[in-house]
């Protein structure tokens, strides 16, 4: 299940974000701090292809994608050190796939900020040059807990000791740790870790204004991360609409999808993640997983036994089986493949696996 952590300085806007992303019912106040507790709140993920699914196969049960967003109280300078309370809540992120940095991109007299005048890339900064303190702390506590293993066996650990350090002196320099993950299994390696800096990040600019200066002005000093632009408090209003009246608000106001297809899209996108679907005694689920996963590895994801017993998959696509409006008219055509232990998943596969016990 992907899983998402929402930070951010305090009233940014990171609880009425979460509010709007999972109708949630976080507290939200124009004082700082109103988050005294992380809220956590879990949503089903867009889909307009699953639905197109279970329009034409008519399933008993339909279950998409799954998404955890974790909302924690705001970082202030010195939250490393335990100043404000978001330190508290830092280790409930440090296993979360990808981190929502909200920025604040709007003025308002209502609402007591941190830093009375609207500054997006030094805000940034502060909440960020905290995630730094914060996995340097916990990089010198593992550093020191290896290091007599280190001198004892050094050519063993070799490897280990010289990633370690290069990750140090990277933190030490103000240098963010994804930064320096150049593949996959290095981003992995820095999950495990629990290194908040090696986690891809969504900036979210926090802006009535999506089109305005302010935002431009965090783009351009984020060139190397992905910046979305939102109004959360619009996205809020949005949320307590019913679907009908909400549809033609969002028509009115030209807007082609909403802040949480919007996010979700990113996150995927941020993790390179697919979906694939399977279709068991007449039950519709949808899956995902990183793009280049084989068969096998997919098949592990519904359960560890059809990843180790795996023989082959049957494979077609769903916008073909949407066309198509049944599994024996796509056996007609030909457009039902068997495949085996090295295929790769494509976005939009329905797969069959087929598996020893």
């Amino acid at each position: 299940m992907l899983s998402v952590g929402i930070i951010g300085l305090p009233n940014v806007g990171k609880s009425s974000l979460f509010n709007a992303l999972t109708v949630g019912k976080a507290e939200v106040s124009n004082y700082p701090f109103t988050t005294i507790e992380s809220n956590t709140g879990m949503v089903p993920v867009p889909d307009p292809l699953l639905q197109q699914l279970a329009d034409v196969l008519q399933p008993e049960k339909t279950t998409p994608c799954s998404i955890r967003f974790i909302d924690i109280a705001g970082l202030i300078k010195g939250a490393s050190e335990g100043e404000g309370l978001g330190n508290q809540f830092l280790g409930e992120i440090r296993q979360v796939d990808v981190v929502i940095h909200v920025v604040r991109c709007f003025a308002t007299d209502d609402v007591a900020h941190v830093f009375a005048d609207v500054d997006p890339v030094r805000d940034l900064g502060v909440v960020d040059t905290e995630l730094v303190l914060a996995d340097l702390e916990v990089l010198n506590r593992a550093i020191a807990k290896r290091d007599r293993d280190w001198a004892t066996h050094p050519a063993e650990h070799v490897r280990e000791r010289d990633r370690m350090l290069s990750y140090r002196e990277a933190l030490e320099s103000g240098t963010q740790l994804r930064d320096i993950a150049t593949t996959p299994d290095d981003r992995r390696e820095l999950k495990r870790a629990g290194l908040l800096t090696g986690k891809p990040v969504l900036y979210l600019a926090n802006a009535s204004d999506l089109e305005s200066g302010v935002v431009d002005t965090l783009r351009s000093s984020c060139s190397n991360a992905s910046v979305l632009a939102l109004d959360v408090g619009l996205e809020l209003e949005l949320r307590q609409l019913d679907p009908e009246e909400r549809a033609e608000f969002m028509s009115e106001l030209g807007l082609e999808r909403s802040g949480l297809d919007a996010v979700v899209g990113a996150a995927f996108d941020l993790l390179g993640l697919i979906r694939f679907f399977t279709i068991v005694k007449n039950k519709l689920q949808a899956w995902e997983v990183p793009t280049g996963t084989t068969a096998p590895t997919a098949a592990g994801q519904i359960h560890s036994d059809m990843e180790q017993g795996f023989i082959r998959a049957k494979v077609t696509q769903a916008t073909d089986l949407c066309s198509q409006r049944s599994v024996q008219a796509l056996q007609q055509t030909g457009k039902i493949r068997t495949v085996g232990k090295d295929y790769e998943v494509q976005d939009g596969d329905v797969m069959e696996f087929l598996f020893s016990q």
